[in-house]
């Protein structure tokens, strides 16, 4: 069985010959290991292998790893559904939200995001494969969700989300990654708003085809840590 160090070795192996195929810079594009249903030792591993961020579906068992985990310099990214009674322990305890895609939560998030802290960096999630089944803001209602977000003071609007629909086609893949990436590049926000840099796209599957579209983030999980250690709670919401 492999293990984790050589797990991540072979992930930043991938994204290596990614980045370098598409002629791209290798510090553009960052690994966000998704810890859910993990256990705290398992990413205390990783960390040892040079990893430092780290992905979150289920709120209550992230605060715990957080808790066990306070000695490490880590980067805690949300990357799950967001119930509106859970908002003020997102904005009190994570760097990075990648799922938000309603103003609604959007509001309470910054105005629970404690004065001593940056901006609570955001991602937000567009539904780019049109699946009923999948969270996501529509590519319609985009802008004007991007727009509102953007002025919200608690809150950085760096980039967008997706999780297209799974497939092996990689012109399926790369085609529902450019279109997360025009759609990126086609918002237009008000002068003085920071750029938009970041693009959240690619898992273990799909990683080559996230990068040669921009990817900024790609999200690993199973090619890191292996098969899920527990199922995930039901009352928690099911996220890829």
């Amino acid at each position: 069985m492999s293990t984790i160090r050589e797990n991540i070795a072979k992930v930043r192996a991938r994204i290596r010959g990614a980045a370098q195929a598409c002629g791209r810079d290798l510090q553009g594009v960052g690994l966000l290991a998704v810890s859910k249903t993990q256990a705290a030792s398992a990413i205390r591993e990783a960390y040892a292998c040079g990893l430092t961020d780290f992905g979150e579906n289920y709120l209550q068992e992230a605060l715990a790893k957080q808790a066990e985990l306070r000695d490490l310099p880590l980067t805690w990214h949300f990357i799950g559904p967001i119930q509106a009674n859970k908002t003020r322990s997102i904005a009190e305890s994570f760097a990075w939200v990648h799922s938000l895609d309603r103003l609604k939560i959007a509001e309470r998030l910054s105005a629970q995001r404690p004065s001593g802290l940056p901006p609570l960096n955001i991602c937000l999630q567009v539904n780019v494969s049109g699946e009923t089944s999948k969270s996501g803001c529509s590519p319609a209602e985009l802008p004007a969700l991007a727009l509102a977000i953007s002025q919200l003071p608690g809150l950085r609007l760096r980039g967008l989300m997706a999780i297209p629909q799974p497939t092996t086609d990689a012109g399926e893949q790369h085609a529902a990654f450019a279109r997360l990436r025009a759609l990126r590049d086609g918002l237009e926000l008000p002068p003085g708003t920071p750029p938009l840099d970041s693009l959240s796209m690619g898992m273990s599957e799909d990683l080559e085809a996230a990068i040669a579209e921009g990817a900024s983030w790609v999200r690993i999980g199973s090619a890191i840590f292996g098969a899920r250690a527990y199922a995930a709670p039901a009352t928690q919401g099911n996220h890829p």
